[in-house]
């Protein structure tokens, strides 16, 4: 079959979100073909380049997120009373404003349920479908006329008190966000020959990458495929607690009322785990759509370390991860103050880049801690002293790999007040380690009963589960056996490209077949294409004339053509 991936800041570029998983999903479903659907971040994210692509990636096609192009498209009189009513309606919804409350606000929807969904997707796709007659949305967008719909949204009767408190620059910079996050509904993707010639849409992420899929349900019928590492609203959430209640506001209303449409819209949501899952819920999909598919990692690195029972130091703590407030490295350095009191001969190995000029500033404060914690130990009145503390990054003669850094030490600690999936810490049970980890995120989900999980922000009893565990040899052991069962049954490559593969089929044999086949007089011809055209073979066919968009892309390109059979011989009759 045909998939249209569509990702937002990630695959086929070298960096960026969900760019691995999606590699090792187009490497492993090798019988299927795709097409690429790229939203970039930025320019130097163009720069670095594409990934290798395999033979199987049939096309990519990428716009850019990170600048505006002017489309130079300037409208009349009707197309600006369109835009005023759809835009309208959309701020209205995320204002909170009742239907009818506003004579400049009104409904699109003639005998439709007046339900913040249905005026949500009614304004949603009236301004795609104004982009496709007009050529594009941009400068209506950034116009001062968007901002002064906003802004009357914003004042309209019934309006919630965060969004009557706005103020302009709390509009400019809510206008500003909502013309990048829609930029997707003046692409040219959603034809014959874009996306609506695959047989399935498969958005990467939640949020911006989500727009394209709709768009090709809403024009073309293409069914569309969710899956999410990390729900969007929560990101929200998390990543702007200094921003204005008003811009805070607005924008969690547009990200939420996104993803309850895009999940009632999909044939099939799928999370990463059940933390996930659950915001899912919380922001409407429904349960019969949910599937739980965790992150594939490739065992194959881990393999010799989790086969081995060697421990290079049975009184080393290890840290694997990248360097940032939310992994609280602060409270772990205090835990290691607490087992050094019982065990003095332990060693903790800091292993992990710093994530941008936050965690570089975070990793210098955390040095910082370290040497006032723990002061150079020497042996002996003339011998060097010796920080119990070590700050290391993999690559480096000690540590080539990450492999290298989980076996250096007998027990891993992760220690975030914020994570999703812990993916260092599958990747410690693929290397048969003990593991003490806080309680976030995805983390008991993981764990499952194979290692020992404590209160985040607790040094206390961050130290008392390490000094457990490295009192305790057989126990390590007996978990780190566990652990690594557990995470070769749910955690590999192999079991996520098996399960998209089966919703893949699951879902294209539920959709209509939207292909014609044309008798030689050109007329349509019933019945003509049997169920099993969904499997995945390749059909040949003879002189075939295409008659209805769309169709599988791994059958043939353009309808078969009936043939008349041939008369049996005469010695037959």
């Amino acid at each position: 079959m045909r998939i249209g991936l569509l990702t937002e800041g990630g695959y086929p570029y070298v960096s960026g979100d969900a760019r691995l998983w999606c590699d090792r999903l187009v490497h492993g479903l090798a019988q299927h073909e795709f097409d690429v659907y790229a939203l970039s971040r930025s320019e130097h994210q163009e720069d670095e380049g594409w990934i290798p692509l395999p033979p199987n990636v049939r096309r990519v096609r990428t716009a850019p997120l990170w600048m505006a192009e002017d489309d130079e498209v300037v409208f009349g009189r009707r197309a600006r009373r369109r835009f005023t009513e759809c835009f309208g309606e959309l701020a209205a919804v995320l204002c909170g404003v009742p239907e009818g409350a506003s004579g400049a606000v009104r409904s699109l929807s003639e005998g439709v349920s007046a339900s913040e969904a249905d005026r949500f997707a009614n304004a949603l796709y009236g301004l795609a479908e104004l982009a496709r007659d007009e050529g594009g949305l941009a400068g209506a967008l950034r116009s001062e006329a968007a901002v002064r719909t906003l802004e009357r949204a914003c004042r309209a009767p019934g309006a919630h008190r965060a969004a009557r408190e706005a103020r302009v620059p709390d509009l400019l910079a809510v206008a500003a966000h909502l013309e990048r996050a829609l930029r997707p509904l003046s692409l040219d993707w959603y034809e014959d020959d874009g996306l609506g010639a695959v047989d399935l849409c498969h958005a990467a992420s939640g949020g911006t990458a989500v727009l394209p899929g709709l768009l090709a349900r809403h024009f073309t019928g293409v069914p569309l495929m969710v899956t999410e590492y990390g729900v969007r609203l929560r990101t929200h959430y998390l990543t702007t607690p200094d921003a204005p209640p008003a811009v805070r506001s607005l924008l969690a209303a547009f990200q939420g009322r996104l993803a309850a449409e895009a999940y009632g819209r999909a044939e099939v949501v799928t999370a990463g785990n059940t933390h996930t899952r659950r915001w899912q819920e919380r922001c409407g999909a429904d349960r019969e759509k949910l599937r739980t598919v965790y992150p594939g990692m490739d065992a194959r690195p881990f393999a010799a370390v989790g086969e081995s029972t060697d421990c290079a130091d049975p009184d080393t703590l290890v840290w694997v991860g990248r360097v940032e407030p939310a992994k609280d490295l602060v409270s772990l350095l205090h835990a290691f103050a607490e087992v050094r009191k019982r065990q003095p001969k332990t060693r903790l190995r800091i292993v992990g880049a710093p994530a941008g000029p936050e965690g570089a500033a975070y990793l210098g404060h955390c040095r910082t801690l370290a040497a006032q914690l723990f002061p150079d130990e020497a042996t002996g009145p003339h011998a060097a002293g010796d920080n119990p503390v070590s700050f290391e990054e993999i690559g480096g003669p000690d540590l080539p790999a990450a492999a290298d850094a989980y076996a250096s030490g007998a027990v891993t600690v992760l220690s975030s007040v914020v994570e999703g999936f812990p993916v260092g810490l599958a990747e410690a049970m693929l290397c048969g380690r003990a593991t003490v980890s806080t309680d976030v995120g995805a983390v008991v989900e993981v764990i499952g009963g194979t290692g020992l999980v404590v209160p985040p922000r607790n040094p206390r009893a961050l130290a008392e589960a390490c000094v457990a565990l490295l009192r305790d040899p057989e126990r390590r052991a007996r978990l780190g056996a566990a652990a690594r069962a557990r995470a070769l049954e749910l955690f590999t490559v192999e079991q996520n490209i098996e399960a998209f593969h089966g919703i893949y089929l699951e879902i294209v044999s539920r959709a209509p077949v939207r292909r014609v086949v044309l008798d030689g007089a050109g007329e349509p011809l019933p019945f003509s294409v049997p169920a099993e055209a969904h499997v995945a073979v390749r059909w040949t066919t003879a002189s075939p004339r295409l008659a209805a968009r769309g169709g599988p892309g791994w059958a043939a390109g353009r309808p078969v053509r009936a043939t008349t059979p041939a008369p049996a011989p005469e010695g037959a009759r």
